[in-house]
């Protein structure tokens, strides 16, 4: 095993965010080693380090990560929060004001969740502990191949009041540090209270993840405000509570928000929002700009929305599929109190049940729609609406999204560090529709968070 100072590692493409530059550093082809090996099986108070591969390890209060220090979780790492999600006390937090990296690999999930016992269905928005929640001069966040869920604990008196008022539920991260990077791949978001993702500010890479039920009675799955630019693509989200990803350019940034959102598939979401105007699959408002193309969106209450305050002049959207099995759904593809209006190379049933898109397991009139009007509890979906269970979104021979993807009028932003074990892999938009392509890349989830151990 090789040891090299983090200055040296970034000539081999690993990047770090400044502060965290002079961590001590080991790499070999089994692992890789930030600063000490953690070997109390119980967190505490001020942490750095590795979490090492193989263990599990238990935290009931909240956890600091310091300026300037890094926590690493080796591939294989479970990290356990016990808490019941009643008050902020015990819905302990991870507050980030160094770096975290969780390095899960395809074969060797990790998992940042809650004892066995408590990882049912049944809990669904229960809120067990306070997600991870990053300052403003944070460092970097890298996640891949990890499981987090049942975040939602409410926040207390001393959350950052830019992010959370005294109550508010917490989400499985939060990000405000507009010069850092966020970089989130191939990982799941199972069951949060409300929003599964808030980035404030921030670079970021969400790339070939899955959401299952983020939001019990309101929330997004991924929510990016001011000063939050890069791409989000390969996504599956299914059962969301409002929309799947919600763009905005509010909360006040030196820069604007400006993010891509492509070859996503959307399912089943926006049913549970009680206020209106809020959408149901994309939602792009108040001077935010961006991108959005080829993303499947199935049985949604809204398709497409872009607000009149959106910067409509610099966003651009087209190769949408959109299929449901209801009419006032059909007549909400692209939101009616919006301005986006239908792309030229979109697709879209013209009647209820037209153009199935034809996925490789996944019946999507399993549920019918139009036999319920919206808003409805979570109670009265099932789900097998709101989680991926054991489904396969990829498309069938004759699926008329196939080959209905543009992959030639843009180019992913890739404002994050690419490559090597910490940067992202960034995959361009694709010739397919929707998150999986025929080719075998794309998303590589066949099952619900859950049934991983």
């Amino acid at each position: 095993m090789q040891t090299k100072n983090i200055l040296l590692l970034g000539l081999l493409g690993v990047a770090f965010s400044a502060c965290h530059k002079e961590e001590s550093v080991k790499v070999s082809t089994a692992s890789v080693t930030v600063g000490q090996t953690i070997t109390s099986d119980t967190l505490t108070g001020s942490v750095k380090g590795t979490l090492q591969s193989g263990r599990t390890y238990y935290f009931s209060s909240d956890i600091t990560i310091n300026a300037g220090d890094t926590l690493l979780m080796q591939e294989g790492t479970r990290l356990i929060a016990l808490g019941d999600g009643k008050t902020t006390a015990t819905s302990p937090q991870i507050t980030c004001n160094g770096t975290f990296i969780s390095l899960g690999t395809e074969d060797n999930n990790n998992f940042i969740t809650v004892l066995d016992s408590l990882r049912t269905t049944s809990n669904i928005g229960a809120g067990f502990w306070g997600g991870i929640q990053c300052g403003a001069s944070s460092g970097d966040v890298i996640i891949k191949w990890t499981h987090l869920e049942f975040a939602g604990g409410p926040a207390g008196d001393a959350a950052d009041p830019a992010v959370f008022a005294s109550g508010d539920p917490r989400n499985f991260l939060s990000y405000t540090n507009i010069e850092g990077q966020v970089i989130v791949e191939d990982s799941w978001f199972y069951g949060s209270t409300d929003d599964g993702i808030r980035i404030l500010h921030g670079n970021i890479s969400f790339m070939r993840n899955t959401f299952e039920a983020c939001g019990k009675a309101g929330g997004e799955s991924l929510n990016m405000k001011a000063g939050t630019v890069g791409d989000v693509a390969y996504n599956v989200s299914i059962g969301a509570a409002t929309n799947s990803f919600k763009v905005s350019n509010s909360g006040g940034a030196t820069v604007q928000t400006n993010v891509y959102v492509y070859n996503n598939t959307i399912l089943n979401g926006g049913m549970r929002q009680v206020k209106s105007g809020r959408g149901g699959s994309i939602n792009y408002e108040k001077g935010a700009q961006g991108k959005i193309y080829n993303n499947i969106i199935v049985n949604c209450r809204f398709g497409l929305r872009v607000t009149s305050d959106a910067d409509t002049t610099h966003i651009a959207h087209n190769n949408q599929y959109y299929y449901a099995n209801a009419q006032y759904m059909i007549k909400q593809f692209n939101s009616t109190d919006g301005v986006a209006r239908a792309g030229s190379a979109d697709i879209s049933s013209a009647s209820v049940k037209d153009k199935n898109p034809l996925f490789g397991s996944y019946d999507v009139d399993q549920f019918d729609f139009s036999t319920v009007t919206p808003p409805l509890d979570i109670s009265k979906m099932p789900l097998t609406i709101l989680t991926a269970q054991s489904y396969n979104w990829s498309l069938l021979p004759g699926s008329p999204g196939l080959r209905k993807g543009d992959a030639d009028s843009f180019q992913a932003q890739a404002k994050v560090t690419t490559g090597g074990t910490y940067g992202a892999t960034i995959l361009q938009p694709g010739v397919d529709m929707g998150a999986y392509q025929s080719d075998g890349t794309g998303n590589q989830h066949y099952t619900t968070s859950l049934a991983s151990k």
